[in-house]
């Protein structure tokens, strides 16, 4: 981008069930910085789906218009996450005949990965990605960009991600009804993934959790390739309620416990430390030992990694040459890396967003990566899109 060009404005959503966050981002010679943020309760969700659009479209009002004080600029236009148990991965396997040997050029990529995204989508699916993992140029494999090579035939095996296409409708719905165009809807541990993986971490496999309210999403990378998607029915809701029954207190209670002094690591309690209930009816105040609650947190965090265990081994990703990232409000809470690395039997770490100007601590935090990354896709957008216009052609990428 020219030195002296006008800056643009890239915005990202986050729409949970939780919360819904926004993201504003200035684009500024080729570099990102905060413009402004917002973050809203959401409302009109019910287990993980929508219930009530105007009360979805609402909350994403007041969460852009936060961000648009901010910013002191409004938009049109943002990336939307897409999230729940809804999303699936799947492998597609495409391949044409190109003739007489020539130069493979882009026409032929595009029509190989159509016909590897064919392959696999039902009438109650639609695809969110395609992610291509390997082309084959006359039988040989190994290629990930076979553009300008010479061969007659051309094959590819993709990665897709899917969603349930009402969903993905009343998303995009709730967001028009909001006054806001979607650009681009993305899945959330993807777009968490462009914030907060950098592409040095790639050279090894790294999976991506992002620990929501209602879901756990999986994205496993592998150098540049999307390897593996996945919805959890394990979140961040089921540790709140372990801890309401486990210590026969109010949900309310329980979350905000979780919150306050939860770990999921009961050597970090303080041994017989004890906190205080709210009363129940009919009793008096009354006091739980630190211990036994982070002892349940820390059931549940073995559980959820235990999950995320049997996913990558139905991938076949070996977890021994493997780091793990997590995102997401479940990631905020102490302990959850230490049992992540326990299970796993690798490195983790909380993601946070990283190449962005300005992002100030208050939100520097596995809460905020998603908005973050949902953002940098929009710039990913608008920087090609401006590209487009100064070369005065159409340049087709995918973006996993």
């Amino acid at each position: 981008m020219a030195a002296n060009q006008p800056p643009m404005l890239a915005a990202g959503v986050d729409a949970g069930s939780a919360f819904t966050r926004c993201a504003i981002l200035l684009i500024e010679n080729a570099r990102l910085r905060l413009a402004g943020y917002g973050e809203v309760r959401s409302q009109g969700w019910d287990k993980g789906r929508i219930a009530d659009h105007s009360a979805v479209s609402n909350s994403i009002e007041r969460a852009v218009r936060e961000a648009e004080r901010l910013a002191q600029a409004s938009i049109g236009s943002a990336v939307f996450g897409v999230g729940g148990t809804g999303i699936c991965g799947a492998s597609g396997h495409g391949g044409c005949d190109i003739g007489i040997p020539r130069q493979i050029g882009q026409g032929d990529v595009n029509r190989v990965v159509n016909r590897a995204a064919r392959t696999q989508v039902r009438e109650d699916e639609m695809i969110l990605h395609v992610a291509p993992r390997d082309f084959a140029v006359d039988g040989r494999h190994g290629h990930r960009n076979p553009r300008g090579m010479i061969g007659s035939h051309l094959e590819v095996y993709v990665h897709l991600v899917m969603a349930p296409p009402q969903e993905h409708r009343a998303l995009v719905g709730a967001a028009n009804l909001a006054h806001l165009a979607v650009e681009e809807t993305v899945f959330e541990p993807i777009a968490a993934s462009y914030a907060a993986i950098l592409p040095e971490e790639r050279c090894e496999p790294v999976v991506l959790i992002d620990i929501g309210a209602h879901s756990t999403g999986l994205a496993v990378y592998d150098g540049e390739m999307l390897v593996l998607t996945s919805s959890l029915p394990i979140c961040g809701g089921h540790f709140t309620r372990d801890v309401a029954r486990g210590l026969t207190i109010s949900p309310e209670d329980a979350e905000w416990l979780k919150e306050q002094q939860g770990s999921a690591l009961p050597d970090l309690s303080g041994g017989n430390g004890m906190v205080e209930l709210s009363p129940a009816a009919g009793r008096g105040n009354r006091e739980a030992r630190l211990a036994d609650l982070n002892l349940i947190l820390e059931a549940r965090a073995a559980d959820l990694f235990e999950f995320v265990a049997l996913e990558l081994e139905r991938a076949g990703a070996d977890q021994a040459m493997m780091g793990a990232v997590l995102t997401g409000g479940g990631a905020r809470l102490p302990g959850m890396c230490d049992v992540a690395e326990k299970v796993l039997k690798c490195q983790a770490r909380n993601g946070l967003p990283v190449g962005i100007l300005d992002w100030p601590a208050a939100i520097d935090n596995p809460s905020w990566t998603t908005a973050a990354g949902l953002a940098m896709y929009s710039a990913r957008l608008q920087l090609r899109a401006e590209l487009d216009r100064k070369t005065g052609s159409f340049l087709t990428n995918f973006l996993k």
